[in-house]
Order: C-alpha cells, then structure tokens, then sequence
C-alpha cells in the first residue's frame, strides 16, 4: 500500500464532554480538506472498499472511551482503522445544564488521518 494523503484536523465538545463527539469532529476536520472521490480519477481505482485504507488516530483526554466504529462512519470510504491515543486538551468551559453538561470543562481532540491505496 502506498501513502497518498495525510491530513490533521481538531475537533470540540463544548457541551456534552464527549471524547467522541470531539474525534468525530476532529476526523471530519481533517478529510474535508481531503478529496477522496479525486482518487478515483487519478489512480482508476475499482474498488474503494477494497483498494483505499484509512487510519485514523485521534489524540483525546480519555482514549478508553472513544467509540471507534463511530468515528469511523465519518468516512465516506475505503476499510478505516481509528486508533485512540492520549492526547488531546480539556479546559475550562461553561456549564450550562440545559446543553447536557456534565461539568464545565471542554473536550478536544486531534485527529491525523492517513489514506493508503493499495498497489
């Protein structure tokens, strides 16, 4: 497999303190600046499920609670590995209860994501 793309994007939860919502955020972020559908045109690929790879690792306060296959529905193709790991920033928020805080503290999170074509 060959490396084609490698992009970074960050991502928040102002409300909700949810290293997910904030990875999800952080991966979206990442590949919209990413034309995965250009791919196709340039390399004649066949199959996106098959032939493109992505991985993503995101960088949160709490990686144990990163709901990976979530993360990955952020793709629009190709087979998508989401690797946690520690990273990320939490500080001080609002709390406003009625937006589902649970605290007043803000979650972000980091997302590298790389796209692998397969020879």
């Amino acid at each position: 497999m060959r490396k084609f793309i490698v992009e970074f994007g960050m991502g928040t939860d102002f409300h909700g303190q949810d290293v997910t919502k904030a990875a999800k955020k952080a991966a979206k972020d990442a590949i919209s600046r990413s034309c995965l559908c250009g791919l196709d045109e340039v390399l004649e690929l066949t199959d996106f499920k098959t032939q493109v790879f992505i991985r993503a690792t995101v960088a949160v306060t709490r990686p144990e609670e990163v709901d990976c296959a979530a993360v990955a529905e952020v793709f629009p193709v190709g087979t998508v590995e989401v690797v946690p790991v520690q990273g990320g920033l939490r500080c001080d928020g609002l709390c406003i209860p009625a937006f589902g805080d649970c605290d007043k503290s803000i979650e972000a999170a980091v997302a590298a994501v790389e796209v692998y074509i397969s020879d």
